[in-house]
Protein backbone atom coordinates (compact mmCIF):
# COMPACT_ATOMS: atom_id res chain seq x y z
CA UNK A 1 0.00 0.00 0.00
CA UNK A 2 1.52 3.28 -1.05
CA UNK A 3 1.70 6.48 0.94
CA UNK A 4 -1.10 8.20 -1.01
CA UNK A 5 -3.61 5.56 0.05
CA UNK A 6 -2.52 5.69 3.69
CA UNK A 7 -3.19 9.41 4.03
CA UNK A 8 -7.01 9.22 3.44
CA UNK A 9 -7.27 6.16 5.67
CA UNK A 10 -5.40 7.96 8.46
CA UNK A 11 -7.65 11.01 8.10
CA UNK A 12 -10.78 8.85 8.30
CA UNK A 13 -9.42 7.04 11.39
CA UNK A 14 -8.68 10.35 13.12
CA UNK A 15 -12.19 11.61 12.36
CA UNK A 16 -13.75 8.41 13.72
CA UNK A 17 -11.77 8.62 16.95
CA UNK A 18 -12.61 12.32 17.34
CA UNK A 19 -16.29 11.63 16.73
CA UNK A 20 -16.29 8.91 19.37
CA UNK A 21 -14.50 11.08 21.93
CA UNK A 22 -16.72 14.10 21.28
CA UNK A 23 -19.91 12.08 20.86
CA UNK A 24 -20.36 13.05 17.26
CA UNK A 25 -18.94 16.55 17.82
CA UNK A 26 -21.86 17.24 20.17
CA UNK A 27 -24.53 16.23 17.66
CA UNK A 28 -25.26 12.84 19.18
CA UNK A 29 -25.03 13.70 22.87
CA UNK A 30 -28.78 14.03 23.24
CA UNK A 31 -28.97 11.70 26.23
CA UNK A 32 -31.13 9.15 24.43
CA UNK A 33 -29.39 6.33 26.22
CA UNK A 34 -29.50 5.41 29.88
CA UNK A 35 -26.84 7.90 31.04
CA UNK A 36 -27.64 11.56 31.65
CA UNK A 37 -25.06 14.23 32.42
CA UNK A 38 -25.91 17.49 34.16
CA UNK A 39 -23.87 20.51 35.21
CA UNK A 40 -23.97 22.41 38.48
CA UNK A 41 -22.06 23.57 41.54
CA UNK A 42 -21.52 22.48 45.10
CA UNK A 43 -23.92 24.50 47.23
CA UNK A 44 -22.44 27.33 49.30
CA UNK A 45 -24.05 27.13 52.74
CA UNK A 46 -22.82 29.59 55.33
CA UNK A 47 -24.18 31.42 58.35
CA UNK A 48 -23.04 34.61 60.05
CA UNK A 49 -22.81 34.16 63.82
CA UNK A 50 -23.02 36.92 66.41
CA UNK A 51 -24.16 37.73 69.93
CA UNK A 52 -27.77 38.72 70.60
CA UNK A 53 -26.46 41.08 73.29
CA UNK A 54 -23.74 43.68 73.14
CA UNK A 55 -20.56 43.72 75.17
CA UNK A 56 -16.81 43.13 75.20
CA UNK A 57 -15.48 39.89 73.71
CA UNK A 58 -13.57 37.96 76.37
CA UNK A 59 -12.36 34.96 74.40
CA UNK A 60 -12.41 33.44 70.90
CA UNK A 61 -10.80 29.98 71.09
CA UNK A 62 -11.16 29.10 67.39
CA UNK A 63 -9.58 30.62 64.30
CA UNK A 64 -10.26 30.69 60.57
CA UNK A 65 -10.06 27.30 58.92
CA UNK A 66 -10.88 25.38 62.10
CA UNK A 67 -13.30 22.50 61.75
CA UNK A 68 -15.86 22.56 64.54
CA UNK A 69 -18.59 20.22 65.70
CA UNK A 70 -22.13 21.28 66.48
CA UNK A 71 -22.27 22.94 69.90
CA UNK A 72 -18.60 23.96 69.97
CA UNK A 73 -18.04 27.21 71.88
CA UNK A 74 -16.73 29.79 69.43
CA UNK A 75 -16.68 33.00 71.52
CA UNK A 76 -17.71 34.44 74.89
CA UNK A 77 -18.44 37.95 76.13
CA UNK A 78 -17.32 39.43 79.43
CA UNK A 79 -20.29 38.33 81.57
CA UNK A 80 -19.77 40.53 84.63
CA UNK A 81 -22.39 43.16 83.65
CA UNK A 82 -24.83 40.42 82.72
CA UNK A 83 -24.28 38.61 86.03
CA UNK A 84 -24.90 41.87 87.89
CA UNK A 85 -28.16 42.36 86.00
CA UNK A 86 -29.22 38.78 86.81
CA UNK A 87 -28.47 39.24 90.51
CA UNK A 88 -30.45 42.49 90.61
CA UNK A 89 -33.40 40.82 88.88
CA UNK A 90 -33.27 37.92 91.35
CA UNK A 91 -33.37 40.41 94.23
CA UNK A 92 -36.44 42.04 92.70
CA UNK A 93 -38.18 38.67 92.83
CA UNK A 94 -37.44 38.40 96.55
CA UNK A 95 -38.93 41.83 97.23
CA UNK A 96 -42.05 41.15 95.17
CA UNK A 97 -42.60 37.74 96.78
CA UNK A 98 -42.32 39.25 100.26
CA UNK A 99 -44.86 41.93 99.33
CA UNK A 100 -47.26 39.33 97.93
CA UNK A 101 -46.94 37.19 101.04
CA UNK A 102 -47.70 40.20 103.22
CA UNK A 103 -50.79 40.98 101.16
CA UNK A 104 -52.06 37.42 101.32
CA UNK A 105 -51.42 36.89 105.06
CA UNK A 106 -53.12 40.14 106.04
CA UNK A 107 -52.20 42.33 109.00
CA UNK A 108 -50.32 41.06 112.01
CA UNK A 109 -52.19 40.40 115.27
CA UNK A 110 -50.16 43.14 116.90
CA UNK A 111 -51.37 45.68 114.33
CA UNK A 112 -54.97 44.63 114.92
CA UNK A 113 -54.50 44.83 118.70
CA UNK A 114 -53.06 48.33 118.40
CA UNK A 115 -56.03 49.40 116.28
CA UNK A 116 -58.37 47.95 118.88
CA UNK A 117 -56.58 49.85 121.66
CA UNK A 118 -56.80 53.10 119.68
CA UNK A 119 -60.51 52.54 119.15
CA UNK A 120 -61.00 51.88 122.85
CA UNK A 121 -59.09 55.06 123.73
CA UNK A 122 -61.23 57.03 121.29
CA UNK A 123 -64.35 55.58 122.85
CA UNK A 124 -63.19 56.57 126.34
CA UNK A 125 -62.37 60.08 125.14
CA UNK A 126 -65.83 60.33 123.62
CA UNK A 127 -67.45 59.21 126.85
CA UNK A 128 -65.54 61.85 128.85
CA UNK A 129 -66.33 64.55 126.30
CA UNK A 130 -70.01 63.58 126.34
CA UNK A 131 -70.13 63.73 130.12
CA UNK A 132 -68.59 67.23 130.18
CA UNK A 133 -70.87 68.39 127.40
CA UNK A 134 -74.06 67.15 129.12
CA UNK A 135 -73.14 68.66 132.51
CA UNK A 136 -72.25 72.06 131.08
CA UNK A 137 -75.39 72.09 128.98
CA UNK A 138 -77.38 72.23 132.23
CA UNK A 139 -75.08 74.70 133.93
CA UNK A 140 -75.10 77.17 131.04
CA UNK A 141 -78.85 77.54 131.49
CA UNK A 142 -78.39 78.83 135.03
CA UNK A 143 -75.36 80.92 134.20
CA UNK A 144 -73.04 78.76 136.30
CA UNK A 145 -70.69 78.35 133.29
CA UNK A 146 -70.03 80.71 130.48
CA UNK A 147 -71.34 80.25 126.99
CA UNK A 148 -67.76 79.98 125.72
CA UNK A 149 -66.96 77.06 128.01
CA UNK A 150 -70.16 75.33 126.89
CA UNK A 151 -69.25 75.81 123.23
CA UNK A 152 -65.77 74.39 123.85
CA UNK A 153 -67.26 71.32 125.52
CA UNK A 154 -69.59 70.80 122.58
CA UNK A 155 -66.70 71.04 120.10
CA UNK A 156 -64.67 68.55 122.09
CA UNK A 157 -67.61 66.18 122.11
CA UNK A 158 -68.08 66.38 118.35
CA UNK A 159 -64.32 65.93 117.77
CA UNK A 160 -64.31 62.85 120.01
CA UNK A 161 -67.15 61.39 117.96
CA UNK A 162 -65.15 61.88 114.76
CA UNK A 163 -62.04 60.38 116.29
CA UNK A 164 -63.99 57.31 117.37
CA UNK A 165 -65.39 56.82 113.86
CA UNK A 166 -61.88 57.07 112.42
CA UNK A 167 -60.53 54.59 114.95
CA UNK A 168 -63.35 52.14 114.21
CA UNK A 169 -62.70 52.38 110.46
CA UNK A 170 -58.99 51.81 111.00
CA UNK A 171 -59.75 48.75 113.11
CA UNK A 172 -62.08 47.44 110.40
CA UNK A 173 -59.32 47.82 107.77
CA UNK A 174 -56.82 46.01 109.97
CA UNK A 175 -59.22 43.12 110.44
CA UNK A 176 -60.15 42.95 106.73
CA UNK A 177 -56.56 42.81 105.49
CA UNK A 178 -55.46 43.64 101.94
CA UNK A 179 -57.94 44.21 99.14
CA UNK A 180 -58.20 41.69 96.31
CA UNK A 181 -56.93 44.36 93.94
CA UNK A 182 -53.82 44.83 96.10
CA UNK A 183 -53.16 41.08 96.08
CA UNK A 184 -53.60 40.99 92.29
CA UNK A 185 -51.21 43.92 91.89
CA UNK A 186 -48.63 42.16 94.09
CA UNK A 187 -48.97 39.01 91.97
CA UNK A 188 -48.43 41.04 88.81
CA UNK A 189 -45.34 42.68 90.29
CA UNK A 190 -43.91 39.27 91.12
CA UNK A 191 -44.63 38.03 87.58
CA UNK A 192 -42.90 41.10 86.15
CA UNK A 193 -39.89 40.48 88.39
CA UNK A 194 -39.71 36.84 87.25
CA UNK A 195 -39.89 37.91 83.60
CA UNK A 196 -37.11 40.42 84.24
CA UNK A 197 -34.99 37.69 85.83
CA UNK A 198 -35.67 35.31 82.91
CA UNK A 199 -34.63 37.97 80.42
CA UNK A 200 -31.42 38.58 82.34
CA UNK A 201 -30.75 34.83 82.31
CA UNK A 202 -31.40 34.71 78.55
CA UNK A 203 -29.01 37.61 78.00
CA UNK A 204 -26.37 35.77 80.01
CA UNK A 205 -26.85 32.63 77.91
CA UNK A 206 -26.62 34.72 74.73
CA UNK A 207 -23.16 35.87 75.78
CA UNK A 208 -21.79 32.64 74.29
CA UNK A 209 -21.67 31.76 70.59
CA UNK A 210 -21.83 28.06 69.79
CA UNK A 211 -21.69 26.39 66.41
CA UNK A 212 -25.24 25.62 65.24
CA UNK A 213 -23.95 22.78 63.07
CA UNK A 214 -20.72 21.07 62.13
CA UNK A 215 -18.63 23.02 59.64
CA UNK A 216 -15.55 25.11 59.00
CA UNK A 217 -14.83 28.63 60.24
CA UNK A 218 -14.62 30.72 57.09
CA UNK A 219 -14.20 34.20 58.60
CA UNK A 220 -13.19 35.53 62.02
CA UNK A 221 -14.37 39.12 61.83
CA UNK A 222 -13.53 40.37 65.36
CA UNK A 223 -10.89 39.83 68.02
CA UNK A 224 -10.94 39.51 71.85
CA UNK A 225 -11.33 42.86 73.57
CA UNK A 226 -13.52 44.33 70.85
CA UNK A 227 -16.86 45.90 71.79
CA UNK A 228 -19.61 44.39 69.65
CA UNK A 229 -23.22 45.37 69.12
CA UNK A 230 -26.16 42.93 69.20
CA UNK A 231 -26.35 41.00 65.94
CA UNK A 232 -22.91 42.04 64.70
CA UNK A 233 -21.21 39.24 62.75
CA UNK A 234 -18.26 37.74 64.64
CA UNK A 235 -17.79 34.49 62.72
CA UNK A 236 -18.89 33.08 59.38
CA UNK A 237 -19.39 29.32 59.48
CA UNK A 238 -19.65 27.19 56.35
CA UNK A 239 -21.89 24.15 56.74
CA UNK A 240 -20.52 21.31 54.62
CA UNK A 241 -22.48 18.37 55.94
CA UNK A 242 -24.64 17.19 54.39
CA UNK A 243 -22.86 18.17 51.17
CA UNK A 244 -25.33 19.38 48.58
CA UNK A 245 -24.95 19.92 44.86
CA UNK A 246 -27.18 22.28 42.91
CA UNK A 247 -27.56 21.12 39.30
CA UNK A 248 -29.89 21.98 36.43
CA UNK A 249 -31.77 19.82 33.97
CA UNK A 250 -33.43 20.93 30.76
CA UNK A 251 -37.15 20.50 30.29
CA UNK A 252 -36.92 17.69 27.67
CA UNK A 253 -34.92 15.56 30.11
CA UNK A 254 -37.07 16.29 33.14
CA UNK A 255 -39.06 13.07 32.81
CA UNK A 256 -35.91 10.97 32.88
CA UNK A 257 -35.14 11.53 36.56
CA UNK A 258 -36.97 11.36 39.87
CA UNK A 259 -36.10 11.86 43.55
CA UNK A 260 -34.15 8.97 45.03
CA UNK A 261 -32.14 8.15 41.91
CA UNK A 262 -28.45 7.38 42.41
CA UNK A 263 -25.93 9.69 40.73
CA UNK A 264 -22.18 10.19 40.42
CA UNK A 265 -20.55 13.58 41.02
CA UNK A 266 -17.25 14.52 39.36
CA UNK A 267 -15.11 17.64 39.61
CA UNK A 268 -12.27 18.85 37.41
CA UNK A 269 -8.82 17.67 38.42
CA UNK A 270 -10.10 15.03 40.84
CA UNK A 271 -10.16 11.41 39.66
CA UNK A 272 -12.57 10.37 42.38
CA UNK A 273 -16.27 9.92 41.64
CA UNK A 274 -18.60 10.74 44.52
CA UNK A 275 -21.85 8.90 45.13
CA UNK A 276 -25.02 10.88 45.58
CA UNK A 277 -28.80 10.81 45.51
CA UNK A 278 -31.30 13.15 43.89
CA UNK A 279 -33.18 14.66 46.80
CA UNK A 280 -35.23 17.48 45.30
CA UNK A 281 -36.51 18.62 41.90
CA UNK A 282 -37.84 22.16 41.64
CA UNK A 283 -41.50 22.37 40.61
CA UNK A 284 -40.88 25.60 38.70
CA UNK A 285 -38.64 26.40 35.74
CA UNK A 286 -36.02 29.13 35.63
CA UNK A 287 -33.59 30.49 33.08
CA UNK A 288 -30.19 28.87 32.87
CA UNK A 289 -27.83 30.57 35.36
CA UNK A 290 -24.82 32.29 33.84
CA UNK A 291 -22.49 30.15 35.95
CA UNK A 292 -23.81 26.90 34.46
CA UNK A 293 -23.29 25.76 30.87
CA UNK A 294 -25.60 22.88 30.06
CA UNK A 295 -24.70 20.45 27.31
CA UNK A 296 -27.98 21.19 25.52
CA UNK A 297 -27.47 24.88 24.73
CA UNK A 298 -30.72 24.98 22.78
CA UNK A 299 -32.78 24.97 26.00
CA UNK A 300 -33.07 28.22 27.94
CA UNK A 301 -35.45 26.99 30.65
CA UNK A 302 -34.12 24.51 33.18
CA UNK A 303 -35.23 22.97 36.45
CA UNK A 304 -33.08 23.05 39.55
CA UNK A 305 -32.33 19.78 41.31
CA UNK A 306 -30.57 19.07 44.58
CA UNK A 307 -28.17 16.18 44.95
CA UNK A 308 -27.05 14.92 48.34
CA UNK A 309 -23.46 13.64 48.22
CA UNK A 310 -23.27 10.60 50.46
CA UNK A 311 -19.47 10.22 50.67
CA UNK A 312 -17.89 13.70 50.51
CA UNK A 313 -14.34 14.47 51.53
CA UNK A 314 -12.22 17.59 51.94
CA UNK A 315 -11.38 17.62 48.24
CA UNK A 316 -14.98 18.54 47.42
CA UNK A 317 -15.28 22.25 48.09
CA UNK A 318 -18.25 24.56 48.22
CA UNK A 319 -18.83 26.48 45.01
CA UNK A 320 -16.91 24.01 42.83
CA UNK A 321 -18.38 23.34 39.38
CA UNK A 322 -19.35 19.69 39.07
CA UNK A 323 -20.71 17.23 36.53
CA UNK A 324 -23.55 15.05 37.75
CA UNK A 325 -24.02 11.73 35.95
CA UNK A 326 -27.29 9.82 36.27
CA UNK A 327 -26.39 6.33 35.04
CA UNK A 328 -29.89 4.90 35.36
CA UNK A 329 -31.83 7.78 33.83
CA UNK A 330 -34.95 6.75 31.98
CA UNK A 331 -34.82 6.84 28.18
CA UNK A 332 -35.96 10.11 26.67
CA UNK A 333 -39.21 10.25 24.75
CA UNK A 334 -38.93 10.59 20.99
Amino acid sequence: MNRRRLIPIAIIAILVVAAILTRGFGLFDSGRGGTLRLSGNVDIRSVDLGFRVGGRIAEMPVDEGAKVAAGTVLARLDTRPLNDALNAASAEIGVSEAELTKRINGNRPQDIARAEAEAAAARATLAKANEDYQRRAELVKTGAVSQALYDASKAEYLAAQAQLRAADEALSLQRAGARREDVAAARAQRAAAIAHRDKAATDLADATITAPAAGTILTRAREPGAIVQPGEAVFTLTIDRPMRVRAYISEPDLGRISPGMKVEVAVDGNPRRYAGTIGFISPTAEFTPKTVETRDLRSDLVYRIRVIVTDPDDALRQGQPVTVTVPDARPAAD
